[in-house]
């Protein structure tokens, strides 16, 4: 029986099909799993039929209904997969057709298309412009080393008329998809080994021959980051009813090798921005560990609990609800954890305050000590300097270092401010409470005079965890082979926390690796969303450093996102329901709809506008399982580690990002001031890559100055 195999350009189209013409792809892609090969050819519903005047001899057309057809990669060579690329109107499918080229790529042996029309027809007129050029993007590129990172005969000829990388991205459309990622990459200003070790080396499967002509059921084996093959009727079934998740049906070759590398020497560390697959590669870690090894433990943690459950339905999925495995695994967030300890070890734990408490607390301190500081500044101090180097008296605040805070501090003033130090904590002991980093620094004194509670710890999100925090998962696991898996993203950073993990033993050089290419969001919504952080330094997640987007980017394309203002507030939560109730006449389901403000009034507002027009709605602060039908609302916090088919983000407002209150004055400690804007543009961020085809930003006012102009 003939096997499909379906190409990421056939998601992006299926996704915004109407329920009919959809459910005519279903009924086509059935007789392909029930009728020989043979029968296939001759079937008259199908009406398999080859394309008049193709580049490519295998393209075929299959009919769909009346008005449209899908394009079919049928094989050549006594192979019986077949591969469906696109479902488009009926003309434009020939037209489509005929114009592409499938080739199997001679470095990757992966297989690529290209718009081959288009290529012949622009490269002689280009190459004329290029001889009056001063200067190519790729002259200092020989083609022998073009060559080696999988650069053809007819993409290298239109190479040498590039000029820049404004031409680069007009040409992107037209070129082989690994070949594309390449030259992006050498244009981003990477050595040929790094995009070799990079790009090239992390798409070639583990047993590639040296045969680049291979069968096209090899090199769509060979193909896993762009095409899904189907294995049978039952999988089939499923990812056709869910589209939206098909895309995450496999592991990415460059998650793989991370993943599932046999053993780290020591701590190892996953970066990349949103949609690399950070988190599918730290899911697929923890089966790697639980599966090597039959008595291993291993703590899978992130920063909040809805983070956590997340990871927790994730991995049971993973895992098939394997009960013997999921029982060797501890999902839960680091605070919990630590209190956990906390509880076993001591008998007993505090209760923590909330920040708002802890604030107070800090306003009698200033109060009661006449103090010329806020108790902003003060509760920074202890959190950015006391906390994070773990001082435990005067003599080690007098000689600590207070990197990264923005306002010096003399001995004397030192001497002045400690005392309010030991008084906020003596004001704790009084009410009986404490806070949760105390509860973590007394976990991880625990856990240093205790033995290791697990063999492997995994952590997603590591962007946000403070020193306090990451001490005690130090004391979780003993330092060694596969010790600590790391994953984060430091452009994803919107909670105050900064560390150095070289300061707290856990060195992670030679075993820390980059993702780049975003399988979420398309290239239109991944480029807009990075303007936001445009012209900003990032540190690294190691503290030793700084990060960059520079090669980031998407294999998607689609629309531009919809930016807009508004002259009230009212007309912004209309213009939603609109745009919302359009996504739904679409075929979008309302769970696949994420919408997010910064606060929860302007999201009632959406919530009642939307209820009123009949469209159902969710709040994610409810955790409405996968079961119910909603639209769902969010604070932006809230959106972390969410993903949805549209997006809308609302109240994008100067008042709102930045929120005033969240940042510290200059006047108070200019580098927290920075760090604190720095943050509120992560916030941004975060909300708007949470979208994968479509995104609108709106607000009423003045916008945001974080919105790219």
């Amino acid at each position: 029986m003939p096997q499909l195999a379906f190409a990421h350009s056939f998601w992006e189209g299926y996704d915004i099909l109407e329920k009919p013409v959809r459910a005519g792809v279903r009924k086509a892609m059935q007789k392909f799993q029930r009728l020989t090969v043979a029968e296939l050819h001759a079937d008259k519903g199908l009406h398999l039929e080859s394309v008049e005047n193709a580049r490519d001899p295998r393209m075929r057309t299959i009919r769909i209904n009346d008005f449209w057809r899908g394009v079919v990669l049928a094989p050549d060579d006594g192979s019986d997969v077949f591969l469906l690329v696109n479902v488009v109107p009926h003309d434009d499918a020939y037209s489509w057709a005929a114009k592409r080229l499938y080739t199997t790529n001679s470095a990757t042996r992966a297989l690529e298309v290209r718009n081959v029309v288009a290529l012949e027809e622009l490269t002689p007129a280009l190459e004329k412009a290029a001889a009056a050029a001063g200067s190519l993007l790729f002259a200092k590129y020989s083609d022998t080393v073009l060559r080696e990172l999988g650069i053809d005969e007819q993409v290298l000829r239109a190479v040498r008329t590039i000029v820049d990388k404004a031409q680069l991205r007009a040409f992107e459309t037209l070129l082989p998809e690994d070949q594309c990622e390449v030259l992006q990459y050498l244009a981003e200003g990477f050595s040929p080994e790094e995009v070799y070790r990079d790009v090239v080396a992390e798409h070639q499967p583990v047993d590639a021959g040296p045969d680049p002509d291979a069968s096209l059921a090899v090199a769509i084996a060979n193909t896993a980051s762009r095409i899904t093959l189907v294995t049978g009727p039952e999988e089939l079934a499923d990812i056709l009813e869910k589209p939206f998740a098909a895309w995450r049906v496999f592991l990415h070759p460059s998650q793989r090798r991370v993943a599932y590398r046999v053993s780290y020497s020591g701590p190892a560390q996953v970066t990349g921005g949103p949609g690399t697959g950070k988190t599918v590669a730290a899911l697929h870690r923890v089966k790697h560990l639980l599966t090597r090894s039959p008595d291993s433990r291993v703590l899978l943690t992130t920063f909040t609990g809805a983070l956590a459950a997340s990871l927790r339905e994730s991995l049971s999925a993973l895992l098939d609800g394997d009960a013997a495995l999921l029982a060797r695994v501890d999902v839960t967030t680091v605070d919990a954890y630590a209190h956990g300890i906390v509880s076993r070890l001591d008998g007993k734990v505090l209760s923590p305050l909330g920040d708002r408490e802890e604030r107070q607390v800090w306003q009698r301190v200033v109060k009661r000590l006449g103090l010329p500081w806020t108790e902003q500044f003060l509760a920074q101090e202890y959190r950015h300097v006391i906390l994070a180097q773990n001082l435990r008296g005067w003599d080690a605040y007098r000689v600590a270092s207070r990197r990264g805070r923005g306002t010096a501090l003399s001995s004397a003033r030192r001497e002045r401010l400690w005392p309010a130090v030991e008084l906020f904590e003596s004001m704790l002991r009084d009410q009986r409470a404490t806070t949760h980093l105390r509860i973590c620094a007394r976990a991880a004194e625990l856990l240093a005079g205790s033995s290791p509670t697990h063999d492997h710890v995994v952590v997603d999100e590591a962007q946000d965890l403070h020193p306090a925090q990451w001490r005690v998962l130090r004391g979780a696991v003993a330092p060694g082979s596969d010790d600590l898996f790391l994953t984060g993203d430091p452009h994803q950073r919107i909670y105050d926390s900064k560390v150095s993990l070289g300061s707290l033993g856990i060195s992670v050089t030679g075993r820390a690796h980059r993702l780049r290419v975003n399988y979420r969001s398309t290239e239109e919504i991944l480029s807009w969303s990075a303007g936001v952080m445009s012209g900003v330094a990032v540190e690294d997640l190691a503290g030793e450093g700084s990060d960059s987007l520079a090669g980031y980017r998407s294999l998607l394309h689609g629309r531009r996102p919809h930016v807009e203002g508004h002259g009230s507030e009212h007309a912004e939560v209309a213009a939603l329901v609109e745009r919302v109730t359009g996504w739904i006449a679409q075929g979008i389901r309302p769970s696949e709809i994420g919408v997010c403000a910064r606060f929860h009034v302007l999201l009632d507002k959406a919530y009642d506008k939307l209820s009123a027009a009949g469209v159902p709605v969710a709040r994610v602060k409810d955790n409405p399982g996968p079961q119910v039908e909603g639209v769902r609302l969010a604070t932006m916090h809230s959106m972390k580690g969410l993903e949805f088919r549209c997006v809308a983000v609302l109240g994008v407002t100067a008042g709102a990002v930045p929120f005033a209150r969240e940042v510290t004055p200059a006047a108070v400690d200019v580098l927290q001031h920075e760090s604190d804007l720095l943050r509120e543009r992560c916030l941004l961020f975060v909300a708007c890559t949470r979208a994968r085809e479509a995104l609108a930003v709106s607000w009423a006012g003045d916008p945001t100055p974080f919105v790219p102009r």
